[in-house]
């Protein structure tokens, strides 16, 4: 036995009680919606209402055009897998001229439609309660959209529970989820630089790119829009592949003909909310 087979075991034990305890809770209330992405949170927290409430539980996914064809088919693939009761809604945050207008509260105003939508169908379907997917993980970063989901009154199951990503990529496993090791997927208005407008043609723009670099056989990556510049964020252990000349030419000649003049590979590689940064930083002198 190697010297890390103890700390796994342990490790797993853990994320073990946890489930126990996120089933138990979940299984005491009467019935829930479930505000279901597709991305590994959402699919590992939609399988254990489904597992705790059985047809008392419903998974619920927003169509609009921050939400990728991509991501719908996915979405669209794990309810049949799972054999999940799934219900698809439109939202309408592009109405809405603060979540247009793109400011660092964007995700705030997304999220605040989402659930008042989840609100009224709940209130149609007689449904009890409403959860999302956050994990204890995220609450590092900067996420308006918990302030909605507080105002809302919408469970945070997974956090209560203590469930970080690790664990739940870790539990999705187990359980035999095709999701436990999906890459991380935020909406496609996630890849707009502050300050710029957020457009359905901006949008699309943005799905057409990421279409091409997973053609391209990249993995994990984001397509970061700044206007007349796309940066490309691709994983760490990817990027050896991306930094050779021949993958520059083809990077560039896959992006520019959708309308950027400039396409740059960001050498820090892939990560979560980075367009944060620029919230965390003092104005330059």
């Amino acid at each position: 036995m190697s010297q890390e087979e103890p700390i796994r075991d342990a490790l797993e034990r853990q994320a073990l009680g946890k489930q126990e305890s996120l089933l138990a809770a979940l299984g005491g209330l009467d019935s829930l919606l479930v505000a279901f992405s597709g991305g590994a949170d959402s699919a590992y927290l939609a399988w254990a209402a489904h597992s705790a409430l059985g047809g008392r539980a419903l998974a619920v996914t927003a169509i609009s055009p921050s939400f990728s064809s991509h991501d719908r088919e996915q979405a669209a693939a794990f309810v049949r897998h799972a054999g999940l009761r799934h219900q698809f809604i439109e939202t309408s945050e592009f109405e809405n001229p603060l979540y247009v207008a793109n400011q660092p509260d964007r995700c705030y105003h997304c999220k605040d439609e989402l659930f008042s939508r989840m609100e009224a169908l709940a209130d149609e379907r007689g449904f009890a309660a409403l959860a999302y997917g956050v994990n204890a993980d995220d609450t590092s970063d900067f996420r308006p959209g918990h302030r909605a989901a507080t105002e809302h009154r919408v469970l945070a199951p997974l956090l209560d529970a203590g469930l970080g990503k690790a664990e739940v990529r870790l539990l999705s496993r187990r359980a035999g989820l095709p999701t436990w090791d999906r890459p991380a997927s935020a909406c496609l208005s996630s890849r707009v630089a502050y300050g710029i407008a957020v457009t359905t043609e901006t949008l699309a723009r943005i799905e057409r790119g990421e279409r091409e670099l997973r053609l391209l056989g990249f993995h994990q990556f984001r397509l970061r829009d700044h206007g007349r510049l796309a940066r490309i964020e691709i994983a760490a252990e990817e990027m050896p592949r991306a930094l050779t000349p021949e993958m520059a030419r083809q990077l560039a000649e896959a992006l520019k003909p959708l309308g950027y003049d400039f396409v740059t590979l960001d050498l820090e590689g892939y990560r979560q909310g980075s367009l944060n940064r620029l919230l965390r930083q003092p104005p330059s002198r």
